[in-house]
Order: C-alpha cells, then structure tokens, then sequence
C-alpha cells in the first residue's frame, strides 16, 4: 500500500518569490525552527495541496506524470519530499527534532538574541546609532512633549522603515527623567497561544548592548497568574514586538535600560465565543496580578506597548486591493478612530465592544495589549499623537499610530 504524504505544516510563511528570476511561492518558517528559505516552481505550487496527511504517495506520483507526461516523475518527486523535509517543513520526525532543540537552547540560554538586526535594523552599532539619530530627527518640527503625568506610551511595531512618523510621535513623548523606570512593554504575540501572556528571564541584547529584564517583577508575576503565563515563551525568541521597542529605549537611555517583557496573546474565545476576555479564569487573575504589581510600584514603572492597528488587503485574506489613506481605506480609517476614542477615554469595554463584531474584521493586531493596558490600569486616559497607513506591500495596508497614557485625575 502506497505510504500516505505527510502534512506541509500550515504555520509557514507563504508568499509570491520576490526573486525575478526565480518566480514561484516562496516559503519560510516564521519561528526559525528552519533558517531555510525554499522557491517552489509555479507548477509544482498546487502539488502542496497533496500534504495534507491523507493522499498518497502513489497519488502524487499520478499528478506528477499528468502535469509533466514524463515517466520518470519518481526522482522530482523524491527531490520534492526530500527538500520540503529537510528543511523541517513538513510534520514529522525531523521537524519535531528541529523544533526541539531550538526551543531547548532558548530555554537554556541567559540572554534573548536580536532576532531582527541586519534585516529590520542595522546591527552594528554604529550604524544603528546614526541610523537611529537621522530618522528620529529627520521629520520636521518636533512634536509637544507629553503633558505632566506620563504614564505609557503606545508606539508601533511595524519595521521602522513604515513607521518612522509614528515611531517620532511615541517616543518624542519620553523625557530624561523616566532613565531609571522599569518599562513595562506590553508586545503583542503574533504567534502565541490565545488567552496566555509569554514571559521570559532572559536579558534582551540589541546591537547596543544589554537591556535587563527585571526578575523580580517577572517572578512576582509568574506566582500570582500560573495559569495564563507561559514562562520562558518561545515566541520571545522571534517576535519584533518587543525587540523594536527595546531598541528605541536604549537609543534614548542607554544599553541598560530596565524593562518587563510581556508578550500577549490572542484573545481567541471572547472574539470567537463571545463575553470578555476576562471571562477566562487565567486572564483575569493576571490583569489583576499586573495590575496589582502596577499599584504597587508605579513610582518606578512606565508602560510601553508595541501595537498596530488594522491589518486589510489581500497579503490578509481580503478581496480588497488596499491603497493607503484612500478607497476602502477612509472607511477603516473611520472606523479605527472610533476605536482610538475609546482608548482616549479609558474605557476598555467600549474598546471591547468596536473590536469584538465579525470577529475583528479589522484584523487588530495590537488589540489585546491595549485591552490588557487598560484592564491593569483603570485610571489610564489617553491622547493620539499621530496615526497613519502604510502599503506593506501594492495590495495591502497596515494602519498604526502613537498614543500616550496619563493618569486620569
């Protein structure tokens, strides 16, 4: 009996082969299990339907000899399965050995790598300091600092290059007196587990230097919410969330900057199942361990939370061609501001209540750090300092934007 093929993982990065030579979709493992980039020829894309666990390898072999009329389909089918195995993106043996030891030597290591330098941010740091000073000086008159009172900051987490205006408008509003806070950086978790909050020991490196992560604050936190907390989350070893913010801290206050990493997940049964996030046992005991924490402590804390807004176009999953600040795109404009007043306003149920329908159509990738920001601290009231679109690519949009955080008095 011809042997089943096995399953193309679906947790991989597909899109159309950006080298003109080589066209094709190509794929990638967004969680670096794999370093191996792949280009599937055009013909060969629709045989990657076949991994689905049920059909044949005697199936595939018949779909090969129809599409090409040659015999001897036996070796491309071979080299096919080979390369697709060997870079770990199938189901497997192999791949459960890959995923592993990488998540094994995360775990095992005392520091977080900068998974991102040399490809969102320059890694040496020189460059990144020059880098660093041309952008965040280069967009004309400077913004207001923030009103007394400061309290958080929300900036993007979209690559630099996108967002440099609203990058400015976050971080301009910092002062030097915030130098020995604790930031609280609320990431969202683009590949963690709904309903959980991933935090980790490990001290971040950038090209700069050394960010410490405060142990005691993740201890105290990691004690008071078991069951929502995945401690040592993989998802640190290869999120941007957090890593973007950790370097624009340093750029302002040093390679030494103290910070709370929190990744967040999805909250995938209120938008799914309906209620409130908080309706989940595991949720409501961290916003009210972090919260708690933040009462406590707030003379030496400050949040930063690194968050987009609306993700729309076909890059998303939808029919529309996204142009930027036009089109389709002035309607979810509209409706992200009637998002944003709430979050001007403090009022996490509203904020709630314009995310939940249709399941964030909007596709909100920020949305559970906002909610978990304002779930931990009640008096927070906030003031848009700059919001905008960028096309990541002709046919999709990502809207963002910055926000800071005061006390409401």
């Amino acid at each position: 009996m011809s042997k089943p093929l096995p399953r193309l993982r679906m947790d991989l990065d597909f899109m159309p082969s950006p080298v003109e030579d080589r066209p094709g979709l190509l794929m990638r493992d967004p969680f670096h299990y794999s370093d191996v980039t792949l280009i599937i020829p055009p013909p060969l894309v629709p045989v990657l339907s076949m991994f689905d666990g049920e059909q044949t390898e005697d199936a595939m072999c018949r779909v090969l000899l129809e599409m090409t009329g040659d015999v001897r389909v036996g070796e491309l089918q071979r080299h096919l399965l080979e390369s697709l195995d060997q870079a770990g993106f199938l189901e497997g043996e192999r791949f459960d050995e890959m995923r592993a030891a990488t998540e094994r030597a995360f775990a095992e290591s005392g520091i977080r790598e900068p998974a991102h330098a040399n490809v969102a941010y320059p890694g040496d740091p020189a460059e990144l300091a020059a880098w660093m000073t041309e952008n965040m000086d280069s967009g004309g008159a400077r913004p207001a600092a923030a009103a007394g009172g400061l309290i958080g900051i929300a900036a993007p987490h979209v690559s630099p290059d996108g967002g440099w205006d609203s990058y400015r408008a976050a971080y301009q509003a910092l002062t030097p007196d915030l130098a020995d806070k604790t930031f609280i950086v609320l990431g969202t978790s683009h590949y963690g587990q709904p309903e959980t909050f991933g935090l980790t020991r490990k001290q971040f490196v950038t090209p700069f230097g050394t960010a410490q992560t405060d142990l005691d604050l993740v201890n105290r936190l990691a004690a008071k919410a078991p069951r929502a907390v995945r401690m040592e989350d993989y998802c640190h070893a290869i999120e941007h969330s957090i890593e973007f913010q950790i370097v624009f801290l340093q750029s302002i206050y040093g390679p030494n900057v103290k910070v709370l990493p929190i990744l967040c997940g999805p909250f995938g049964k209120s938008l799914y199942v309906g209620g409130k996030p908080e309706d989940d046992d595991g949720v409501a005991e961290f916003f009210e361990a972090l919260g708690d924490l933040y009462a406590r402590e707030a003379q030496r804390l400050h949040w930063v939370l690194g968050v987009d807004m609306a993700h729309m176009g076909r890059r998303y999953g939808d029919e529309l061609v996204a142009e930027a600040h036009t089109g389709e795109m002035l309607a979810v404009a509209a409706r992200d501001k009637e998002r944003i007043e709430q979050l001007a306003l403090g009022d996490a149920r509203g904020f709630w209540d314009r995310v939940q329908p249709n399941h964030d159509d909007l596709k909100w990738c920020g949305s559970a750090p906002f909610y978990t920001f304002l779930s931990s601290v009640p008096q927070a009231v906030g003031q848009l300092r700059h919001y905008e679109h960028w096309n990541i690519d002709p046919e999709s949009v990502v809207s963002f934007g910055a926000m800071a955080f005061h006390k409401d008095m």
